[in-house]
């Protein structure tokens, strides 16, 4: 009798996963990038139940994640406040800065642009986040940092948060690995609208 190989790790599945939801994503991007922009800032966040003018944070999109630039600029119109993500160090949640459109912006590592110091810090009633993959329970993927997993732990450990992933559709997968840990979201936010996240 053989020994059967080992089962691969969550770890191994997700650096897999990660591989083929980079290709998946950047195809999405290089095909529809602007309208699905378009298409998102159109939907609104209504739906994530909470009013103006509860804090937003979103993200400046780089690479081939969606740029959230229109969706942000619709929020403030419509009297929200918003925010951006900062990271403060490795194995660190982030923190977050108020900041509105036009404003300066500090470009750190990855291209990351972040408030400027002097910015107050908030913390947001809505996250916005970008992800490489997403499934119907609400598990993401990200880019294997964990800061958005221990971002919305503490958040949530504060006061009730409304977390939401920002994808392409082709980005939704039947299951993502995961772990105790990972964070699951409430929301996804594609180009074809909300879709609320399966409880169990």
């Amino acid at each position: 009798m053989t020994d059967l190989p080992p089962s691969p790790s969550v770890d191994d599945l997700k650096k897999d996963l990660r591989r083929r939801a980079k290709a998946v994503r950047s195809e999405a991007f290089e095909r529809k990038g602007a309208t699905a922009s378009r298409e998102i800032a159109a939907h609104g966040i209504a739906f994530a139940g909470r009013k103006a003018p509860a804090i937003v944070s979103g993200f400046l999109g780089i690479g081939d994640e969606i740029d959230l630039t229109p969706l942000m600029t619709r929020l403030e119109g419509e009297g929200y406040s918003l925010a951006l993500p900062v990271m403060e160090g490795k194995g660190k949640p982030l923190v977050f800065r108020a900041w509105s459109p036009g404003e300066p912006l500090a470009e750190t590592m990855w291209g990351i642009r972040e408030p400027l110091p002097e910015a107050k810090t908030v913390d947001p009633d809505i996250v916005l986040g970008p992800l490489l993959a997403f499934d119907s329970r609400g598990y993401r993927l990200g880019y294997g940092g964990g800061f958005y997993d221990r971002t919305l732990a503490r958040l949530r450990a504060l006061k009730p948060i409304v977390s939401i992933g920002v994808a392409f559709d082709e980005q939704r997968v039947d299951a993502v690995p995961h772990v105790d840990y990972d964070e699951r979201l409430d929301w996804i936010l594609t180009p074809s609208g909300p879709l609320k996240c399966a409880s169990q």
